[in-house]
């Protein structure tokens, strides 16, 4: 890879003995640095904030994590490192970075690392989109593993189905590397989408709607990082898309590569567009939680059903998106159903976290209005007849500004019984005028006669919702990062608290 220090010297994979890594408890550097420590690589990194999972997946790789970052930091590392992988978190004046750019060892961000180490020879299969993107690769990768493909594949989430989230078996020429294709800047000193890095030649294209308003202007701008990726489909690949919204249709127009199109007949039919394939009903099964779905391949009208242990229609489009890219690597019908079934889902994807005198509470990623919509809408089908709760922290860079604002009220107007708002996470770098207001969610919901509270502190929220709480109910907290423990302190508070009926 290129370096970044003043030793002119490429690294090269078979080359490292030492990683050290900046910002390792982010999951995709996490899932990196424990690939790296199976491979017999000495590994150690830093980062200001560690929590579950990640640090559960570091504490179990053996992997020393100092924290904060510091410039003392280096010191503490046995012997010289022969890489340092700074993640996208990094700016150029953190104190460690700076100590790494005047040591003279080589750096260089986590998607420069796979492109230069990893990606030159696999068949690289991305899969990217706004929403879904973990989930979907996740389900690939499994799918492929189940069927013995043996795939390499590097996903931004835990899943119980796979052993690790960063697996690479070989680097021979054409196998299988599943990657979940991150939007998000690569580095302070490369500031393009991370998936302009993966070489892609085969791609699978989820969703696209505005988000990270810390660093795309508008839904143009996100629309043109999505071009990106499409224009680098190497020849000979694919894309595999769901056009049920305009941004993915235009996208559709900058393809180089053969096309194929996959989306919800009613949806698409709103919009008056068809598909190559289309789902036209999904039937949920709680008691034995399964979902299952009919889908139509336009062309031949020929239908068939899959069937898969996630709930939600948005969980049915990604295995859909699954099914037509296996039936394309060679995969057989039977194989592509027996792994949709085994697949047992994603870490904080709709997770049950555990259940406390009857009230199950679930732990799901979803920050983003659209993410809020349908992950309560498959909670909804998938618990039938139980009052369901939602407590929601706004801590992405998007949704601590005003501009879902209004968006959220239909979210949760729509898909829950009872509403938590927490405060926004740290807003002190935001100009006041486009701070998101979790007070004014509250009002806008209680206006449209929904019961909505306002969460001021974690031990007030975990306290109040702890005693409202009645047997029955699906307490579902969505935050995409650590919401200060609120989910196991739940879990506790309710084994004191919960009222009878």
């Amino acid at each position: 890879m290129e370096n970044h220090s003043q030793n002119p010297q490429p690294v090269r994979f078979e080359d490292l003995h030492s990683v050290h890594i900046l910002g390792i408890a982010g999951t995709l550097m996490g899932a990196f640095a424990s690939f790296l420590k199976r491979k017999g690589i000495q590994v150690t990194g830093s980062d200001q904030n560690v929590y579950p999972p990640m640090s559960d997946v570091l504490a179990q790789a053996k992997i020393p994590v100092f924290t904060p970052y510091d410039s003392e930091n280096l010191k503490k590392i046995p012997g010289r490192p022969d890489l340092i992988v700074v993640g996208n978190v990094i700016s150029s004046t953190n104190p460690e970075m700076k100590a790494v750019a005047d040591s003279g060892i080589p750096y260089g961000s986590l998607p420069e690392a796979m492109e230069k180490l990893l990606l030159k020879e696999t068949t690289n299969l991305v899969v990217a989109g706004t929403h879904g993107k973990t989930t979907t690769s996740s389900i690939l990768a499994y799918v492929l593993k189940a069927s013995g493909r043996d795939p390499n594949y590097f996903i931004g989430g835990v899943s119980p189905a796979l052993p690790h989230s960063f697996q690479v078996s070989s680097l021979e020429q054409k196998r299988p590397f599943v990657l979940e294709g991150d939007e998000y800047d690569t580095a302070f000193w490369d500031k393009v989408p991370k998936f302009f890095h993966y070489l892609p030649d085969h791609v699978i294209l989820t969703s696209v709607e505005f988000d990270h308003a810390d660093i795309y202007a508008d839904l143009a701008a996100v629309e043109q990082a999505f071009e990106g990726l499409v224009s680098r489909i190497r020849p000979g690949g694919h894309l595999i898309a769901c056009v049920e919204t305009a941004p993915v249709r235009r996208l559709l127009a900058r393809a180089q590569v053969p096309v194929v199109t996959y989306g919800r007949a009613r949806l698409l039919r709103a919009e008056g567009v068809t598909a190559d394939f289309e789902i036209q009903e999904c039937q949920e099964d709680p008691a034995h939680g399964m979902m299952t779905f009919r889908f139509v391949e336009t062309a031949s009208d020929h239908s068939r059903e899959l069937s898969l242990r996630l709930p939600g229609e948005h969980n049915a489009l990604n295995a859909l998106s699954v099914w037509i890219e296996t039936q394309r690597l060679g995969l057989t019908d039977q194989e592509v159903s027996d792994g949709l079934m085994g697949f047992e889902g994603v870490k904080r994807r709709q997770e049950v976290r555990g259940e406390k005198r009857g009230v199950t509470v679930i732990d799901d990623f979803a920050h983003h209005p659209t993410a809020v919509r349908e992950t309560l809408g498959a909670l909804r089908s998938r618990y039938p007849g139980r009052r369901l709760i939602a407590v929601f922290e706004p801590r992405s860079a998007t949704s601590r500004r005003r501009v879902f604002q209004e968006a959220y009220v239909d979210a949760f107007v729509r898909g829950a019984d009872q509403i938590w708002i927490a405060q926004a996470f740290d807003q002190s770098k935001i100009p006041v005028e486009q701070q998101f207001s979790s007070g004014q969610l509250v009002a806008d919901l209680v206006a449209q006669a929904k019961d909505a509270q306002l969460i001021w502190t974690v031990e007030e929220g975990v306290r109040d919702l702890s005693r409202a709480a009645r047997a029955g109910d699906v307490i579902a907290v969505l935050s995409n990062g650590g919401f200060g423990g609120f989910i196991p302190k739940l879990l506790e508070a309710l084994n004191h608290e919960i009222q009878g009926g």
